[in-house]
């Protein structure tokens, strides 16, 4: 996949939708008796890169003030959706250990991956911080992981909602309407193609998690150091 081309698409589709306040609402990003939860690999970009990142969502948080805002904390790459969030799922109805074991076996013999975030892009649900992968190491785990899971007996939804295939990292959601809808657009633009940073990925993290990995209701499961 040309990863410029799919995120410059997204970005177009989205500007006609916020043209046209046409957004796709989450409403349950604060709902307390949510409980959809699953397992997740993910990457969480270096200090540095997420210090680059949060002069931005300081600005969003003056432009939109009404939309769901990561934290800085909850920044992350999805790497893979184990076990993709459902209502009534618990973590004591797996063998966390049997899911480490096919992660590790995943990463085995496998080169440093070193990322990109360059940029942002959009959708009608939220704004991303374009993300680069530069080794070809993230695709090639992710079909790792898809044919050692799917080979093993373990419950796994993997690509279940649509087959990732990006680096992106979601900064915001949204809640409400645009108010400021102009000012929101002039901000996105300022950043479009603005460098946030590389780093390499040493570590990856399993995690049980919500659906938005808010820190709080997110418990890391295994950090896989990864040289």
């Amino acid at each position: 996949m040309n990863l410029e081309e799919h995120y410059e698409q997204m970005w177009l589709h989205a500007q006609e939708k916020f043209k046209q306040n046409q957004l796709s609402l989450d409403q349950q990003i604060n709902a307390k008796d949510d409980s959809r939860r699953g397992v997740t690999l993910i990457i969480r970009p270096t200090t540095e890169v997420l210090k680059s990142i949060s002069k931005f969502l300081n600005e969003l948080k003056e432009i939109a003030p009404n939309q769901y805002i990561y934290p800085v904390s909850d920044i992350h790459i999805t790497v893979m959706s184990i076990i993709s969030c459902y209502e009534g799922f618990k973590l004591e109805n797996i063998q966390v250990e049997e899911y480490i074991k096919i992660i590790k076996s995943s990463l085995k013999n496998l080169p440093v991956e070193e990322i990109h975030f360059k940029g942002t892009t959009a959708s009608d649900a939220g704004i991303m911080i374009q993300g680069f992968p530069k080794n070809g190491v993230l695709d090639k785990l992710r079909d790792i992981l898809r044919v050692n899971f799917r080979q093993s007996d373990l419950e796994s939804s993997l690509d279940n909602r649509y087959q990732i295939k990006t680096a992106h990292s979601t900064i915001l959601r949204f809640e409400s309407t645009v108010k400021k809808n102009d000012e929101f657009l002039k901000l996105l633009n300022k950043y479009r193609q603005f460098n946030f940073g590389t780093f390499e990925v040493h570590r990856y993290e399993f995690v049980f998690n919500d659906w938005y990995q808010k820190k709080e209701l997110t418990k890391c499961l295994d950090i896989l150091n990864h040289n």
